[in-house]
């Protein structure tokens, strides 16, 4: 197979039957079908509606400049491959990617509603990267040096921007109708089916009536108000790393008229990032990654946690959580000389100083008990080489003896200056809390009735998949995978009349 990326066509000549629409035919919104947001979920599920022969419009609430919503940080998405790709470093068959999803979020899932969404993510993401270079989207063959090897993700050529700029091409070649700094202020239900949409614009406030609904606009992670009524004061201390827009609008609107909630709100999938990022929309490049390479300190300026334990990938992640549970949710990433040059560069250059007690002061800690955390932690290193104390290890290299909590790998003293630290705070990347749907992505009444023409599709229902727990890539795969098929299936619903 050759991966080159297809120009999107603009004519609906795929099916049999289907009439070529044009942007212009759009009277009313009587007929159509309404997506809300504009990431990756929205845009598929809009392109596939239209390839089904249904009027489409498209409502993003920010200009055009920020369109995308989290999307625009991401880079890759997961997906299921027998055999080898261009695109992957090895196959990744169906029964392990399952497993991968049962291992990190079935403690969370509800299996009645999760299994049979687990069976066609799993299924229907191996057409992803055909599809996706259907609608324009370039993507990076793998071992060209320019990324990170991965057997089980494709990545973006350009990023998250690239692959939203593809796809808003390609919605706006098939006849797509977007409009933009479009907010949706809720979704009033009459019955089991969706009666109207009100929406707040520059020109006011209007009310739709489409034929059918697909909600793609994310959750409630930005919405500050919301976090407090979970979290209490913590919510102060976390970083928002993507789209402000995220206020949960559609959601809780949807919640207050008795439809069927899923994961927890007071989870969330944090990571640690710099704490001097943004309040809102930081995006990647704001993670903290260096733990093994220091220590990290709470704001009483001691170690709280093993910095050795996680040296894979998902490090940021764990460290994200242990921030949320620290007084005032900050840490402080400490480095030596030698460290900082082991660590992966931040966004943001590091706070240095000549000795512990300078850079204490810098930082704000108590500058002797900075100190003496540092020394207490140097004369417990013990190298490879150090005798008895290594022999039956479970861990191998730089590790600590006598001290807790314990750093069990990398455990090298600090002593070379300057030394330098990262201020850290919990980020926020998605809540883990949204509406249930169907097999047939239908919004779920708390009954188990599905209203009959409102589908959902990305970070709004993925909590009926990773209530808990994440896996790389898997965000954008629930948002291009399933906004595809609520397109389809909305369209079909508006086509039949249903």
């Amino acid at each position: 197979m050759t991966w080159i990326p297809v120009t999107c066509s603009s004519r609906l000549d795929r099916t049999a039957g289907n009439s070529l629409l044009k942007p212009t035919d759009y009277q009313s919104s009587a007929g159509e079908v309404l997506v809300i947001g504009g990431g990756a979920a929205a845009l598929s599920a809009a392109i596939a509606a239209r390839r089904t022969g249904a009027k489409v419009r498209l409502l993003e609430q920010a200009e055009p400049g920020l369109r995308g919503g989290n999307t625009r940080h991401s880079r890759n998405a997961r997906f299921m491959h027998e055999a080898p790709s261009p695109l992957a470093a090895g196959p990744y068959p169906a029964a392990e990617l399952a497993a991968d999803l049962h291992r990190a979020t079935a403690a969370s899932t509800a299996p009645a509603l999760a299994a049979p969404l687990a069976a066609q993510l799993i299924q229907a993401s191996e057409a992803l990267p055909d599809w996706l270079q259907s609608v324009g989207v370039a993507l990076q063959p793998a071992g060209d040096g320019r990324l990170p090897v991965s057997r089980k993700t494709l990545f973006f050529l350009g990023g998250g921007k690239a692959l939203l700029n593809a796809l808003y091409q390609c919605a706006e070649a098939e006849g797509v109708r977007i409009q933009y700094r479009q907010e949706v202020l809720g979704v009033q239900l009459d019955g089991t089916r969706v009666g109207t949409v009100a929406v707040r614009s520059a020109e006011g406030t209007t009310s739709l009536r489409p034929g059918a609904v697909i909600a793609c606009c994310g959750a409630a992670q930005a919405n500050r108000r919301w976090l407090r009524a979970q979290l209490g004061a913590a919510a102060d201390g976390l970083i928002n790393r993507g789209t402000p827009n995220a206020q949960g609008a559609v959601m809780l609107s949807l919640l207050e008229q008795g439809t069927l909630a899923v994961g927890d709100p007071r989870r969330l999938y944090l990571v640690a990032v710099d704490a001097r990022s943004p309040a809102d929309d930081g995006g990647i490049v704001t993670r903290v990654r260096g733990m093994p390479a220091g220590i990290v300190v709470d704001a009483d300026a001691r170690r709280v946690h093993d910095e050795g334990a996680e040296t894979g990938s998902t490090r940021y992640s764990a460290w994200g959580q242990r921030l949320a549970e620290q007084p005032g949710q900050i840490g402080w990433l400490l480095l030596d000389a030698e460290g900082e040059q082991m660590a992966p560069a931040g966004i943001y250059p590091p706070v240095r100083a000549a000795s512990p007690e300078a850079l204490a002061a810098q930082l704000g800690l108590d500058p002797n008990r900075l100190a003496a955390t540092i020394a207490g932690y140097n004369a417990a290193t013990r190298s490879p080489a150090a005798g008895g104390e290594t022999a039956g290890a479970e861990t191998a290299g730089w590790h600590t003896v006598g001290l807790s909590p314990p750093k069990s790998a990398h455990a090298r003293p600090l002593c070379t200056p300057p030394f330098a630290a990262y201020p850290m705070r919990p980020g926020i990347t998605f809540s883990q809390y949204g509406l249930a749907v169907d097999p047939q992505l239908r919004v779920l009444l708390q009954d188990q009735r599905p209203i009959e023409n409102l589908f959902a599709a990305g970070m709004i229902m993925a909590a009926n998949l990773i209530g808990t727990g994440y896996l790389s890539g898997l965000a954008l795969t629930i948002g291009l995978v399933f906004g595809r098929l609520a397109g389809e299936r909305a369209a079909q619903t508006v086509n039949s009349g249903a």
